[in-house]
C-alpha cells in the first residue's frame, strides 16, 4: 500500500506496550505521530525514543499523541524501554506497537525492501484530528530524526489550518508568515491581517504571525 498526503490514515488494532491500541479511537480528537524504527536495542533508535519521551510536555501543548512501532515483539519492547529510560534519563510513556505480523507496517508503507527486507525503515507520519495524513518523512537507518523539525511542522500545520497563511523556508514559531495568493480583496486583507502586511511582490506578501501572543 502506498500512503499519500491527504489520505485517511488507515485504522488498525495492534498490541502495544500500553495494551491493545485501536488507532483511531486512541487518537480521538488529537493529532498523531506514528513513527517506525528499524529495531529495538539499537543505538540511533534508543536516542530517538528517548528524545520523544522528553518531548511529552511539548506534544501535550499541541494536542499530539505519539506512538512508535517496529516488528519486534512485546517482550523485546518492554525490556528495551528499561535501557532507554536508563541511558536517556527519561521515562517512555507513549505506546510502542509490537508489529510482528507487519500488519501496521504494510498499511503505512514502513517496509522498503530495497533498504531492508527484515526491518522497518525510519519513517514518520503526522495525522490530524480528522485522521488525514499531513506529513510523511522517511530517513535512512543511519540518520536519526530531528524531532525539533517535527514540532516545527506541527506548529505550521496547526497555524495554517486556522489562518489563510503559509509558512516560509526555515520558519519558526513567532516569525512572519506569508499570505495566500488567493486573497486579493483589500478589505478582506485588512480584516484578516489587522497587524498589517508587506508587499514584496504581488504574490509574495508577509504579515506577522496571526496567533502570536
Amino acid at each position: 500500500m502506498t500512503l499519500r498526503l491527504g489520505d485517511t490514515a488507515p485504522d488498525f488494532t495492534q498490541e502495544s506496550t500500553k495494551g491493545n491500541i485501536h488507532f483511531h479511537e486512541y487518537l480521538g480528537n488529537h493529532w498523531g505521530i506514528l513513527f517506525s524504527h528499524p529495531a529495538d536495542y539499537t543505538p540511533v533508535c534508543t536516542t530517538e525514543l528517548g528524545y520523544t519521551a522528553k518531548l511529552t510536555d511539548e506534544f501535550a501543548k499541541r494536542n499530539v499523541k505519539a506512538i512508535a512501532l517496529s516488528i519486534d515483539n512485546l517482550a523485546s519492547h518492554e525490556g528495551w524501554i528499561n535501557d532507554i529510560n536508563e541511558t536517556q534519563k527519561t521515562i517512555v510513556d507513549f505506546p510502542i506497537l509490537a508489529d510482528q505480523d507487519r500488519k501496521v507496517s504494510e498499511l503505512y508503507d514502513f517496509i522498503h525492501p530495497n533498504a531492508s527486507e527484515t526491518t522497518t525503515v525510519r519513517s514518520l507520519v503526522i495525522i490530524d484530528p480528522n485522521k488525514k495524513v499531513r506529513l510523511i518523512i522517511t530517513y535512512p537507518a543511519s540518520t536519526g530524526r530531528n524531532f525539533n523539525e517535527v514540532l516545527r511542522v506541527i506548529d505550521s500545520l496547526q497555524l495554517t489550518d486556522n489562518y489563510k497563511v503559509a509558512t516560509p523556508a526555515n520558519w519558526q514559531q513567532g516569525d512572519d508568515v506569508v499570505i495566500l495568493p488567493s486573497i486579493k480583496d483589500e478589505s478582506e486583507l485588512q480584516a484578516k491581517f489587522p497587524q498589517g502586511y508587506t508587499v514584496i511582490k504581488p504574490y509574495l506578501r508577509t504579515t506577522p504571525q496571526p496567533d502570536k501572543k
